[in-house]
């Protein structure tokens, strides 16, 4: 799996998980619905840190929790 992959996955992994729309992550992130539809969808290979850090913050979490899946174990490039 790719860091691509694996982040949309998350991302959309914790939104059903939080039963949330993407416009509800907006709301509570501040990360533009863009570029959390770019992530979803796997549009953009490289996401900053700071990005992630604010759309664990949405979900009210932080970075160690959102990487705390077996989804980032054997990433590939």
């Amino acid at each position: 799996m790719t860091i691509a992959e694996a982040l949309a996955a998350r991302v959309n992994e914790l939104l059903k998980q939080h039963n949330m729309t993407a416009y509800k992550l907006f709301t509570l992130s501040g990360v533009p619905q863009s570029s959390i539809g770019d992530i979803r969808h796997m549009r953009n290979k490289t996401v900053n840190i700071k990005l992630i850090y604010e759309i664990a913050q949405g979900f009210g979490m932080e970075l160690p929790e959102f990487f705390d899946s077996p989804l980032f174990r054997n990433i590939v490039d």
